[in-house]
């Protein structure tokens, strides 16, 4: 993995054939000096905008990146914070650029997207009701068999992405299938993008075991409790694993953690505006 040494001034849109992952931001949903926590990944002639939080846009936006310049778009649940920018996402396809924007989304997961977060804002705004398929054009990832958990795969280009549920919320949930639909992202069986997750030793361990990421990109929340995985659980992992983590969706007063980080051997923090980038070949 090469890191950019410095915020790139060009986000990359394409590549050459390696995967480049863009953290447009790698803050909480509650942080205020950092950005949301939503990824810009391109390999080849192609890019995936991997969650589109309510401050998405004005971000690309502020690096010369505009939603029109989004190939596809892969959300990986529904809190504000990923899923908040879509509206923009999808209006702007239709009444300003005439075409509607890919998105990668299984069949559970439309109906609870435009249900219980698009439709109040879109099915009204012409003469006749819309539906989700009228605003988006639907890439269906097909189920895998043989995974420890419901996993879904999909290509986009020469990129492969699996999808594995997740657990993430409600916090009363015992296991990823009583939680409300979520999912990590793993790119061409190297890079695991967890997204938001709680704790969940047998997500990292069954799935690093198949594949031995070169990389994990894991949430991180500065204190225990809730719907996501604290420091001081993923302290809890094999060196092995932690020195592969890099650690994302933190809240602003990550400084004060990081000598803790550091003593544990994590890889690194996430930061925003760099670039990762791997050979794939």
């Amino acid at each position: 993995m090469k890191i950019s040494k410095s915020p790139v001034k060009k986000v990359p849109l394409a590549t050459k054939g390696d995967l480049s992952i863009y953290f447009i931001g790698c803050g909480s949903a509650f942080a205020k000096t950092l950005k949301q926590n939503n990824i810009l990944v391109a390999k080849g002639n192609r890019n995936i905008l991997i969650d589109c939080g309510g401050t998405c846009s004005q971000s690309l936006f502020d690096v010369g990146v505009s939603l029109k310049d989004i190939d596809t778009y892969l959300i990986t649940h529904s809190h504000a914070d990923h899923v908040g920018g879509l509206e923009e996402a999808h209006l702007l396809g239709r009444y300003v650029l005439k075409t509607k924007p890919k998105m990668v989304i299984n069949e559970t997961y439309e109906k609870i997207l435009w249900e219980q977060s698009l439709r109040g804002g879109a099915e009204l705004s012409e003469e006749k009701p819309l539906k989700f398929s009228d605003l988006w054009d639907v890439i269906r990832p097909r189920k895998l068999a043989g995974f420890p958990r419901d996993t879904e795969e999909v290509d986009i280009g020469s990129l492969n992405i699996k999808m594995p549920r997740t657990l993430h919320f409600p916090d009363s949930a015992g296991s990823w299938e009583e939680c409300a639909w979520s999912c990590g992202v793993i790119l061409d069986n190297k890079v695991f993008f967890t997204s938001d997750t709680r704790f969940d030793l047998s997500l990292i361990q069954h799935y690093d075991e198949l594949f031995d990421f070169e990389t994990i990109f894991h949430d991180c929340q500065l204190f225990t409790g809730g719907v996501h995985a604290s420091l001081d659980e993923l302290c809890s992992l094999p060196r092995n694993l932690r020195e592969k983590i890099v650690l994302m969706h933190y809240g602003d007063d990550w400084q004060k953690h990081l000598k803790k980080a550091e003593d544990a051997g994590f890889h690194s923090w996430a930061k925003e505006g760099h670039t990762y980038t791997f050979n794939v070949c």
